[in-house]
């Protein structure tokens, strides 16, 4: 609703927001992080189905475990380790848009890093616990 808002206003009227047009990428950045996890838990990320499949369930386990083990969680924690300083300065800054009319507190868009990836390994040790029980 919002992009076609913005569409009609910009198209039909002449009259663009850059502060909504933030907003509509700010929003995809949210649902495209929470999507890490959600998708995590729902047990929708992509496998290569054809071998996974034909795998014994004790060999599926493994490969599981080895996947939340060596790839999803330190994968995570590295890109919540070098986002950090990134949201530090730019909370630090009061760091806003750098567009006429853009929106502000641009740190609380760039927190969505840490907090999609802190889901997302949340959510990968919740699996690899219930993994290892299975």
């Amino acid at each position: 609703a919002l992009i076609i808002y913005d569409l009609t206003n910009r198209y039909l009227f002449s009259s663009g927001s850059i502060a909504l047009q933030e907003l509509e990428w700010h929003i995809f950045d949210f649902i495209m992080l929470f999507s890490l996890y959600f998708t995590l838990k729902l047990d929708g990320h992509v496998r290569v189905d054809i071998f996974y499949s034909k795998f014994s369930e004790k060999f599926q386990r493994y490969i599981d475990i080895f996947a939340h083990l060596f790839f999803i969680i330190p994968f995570s924690v590295l890109v919540i380790y070098t986002s950090f300083d990134f949201v530090t300065i730019s909370y630090l800054q009061h760091e806003t848009s750098s567009d006429p009319g853009g929106l502000p507190y641009r740190f609380v868009v760039k927190s969505f890093v840490i907090f999609g990836f802190g889901l997302l390994i949340l959510q990968s040790i919740i699996r690899l616990k219930n993994t290892i029980q299975r």
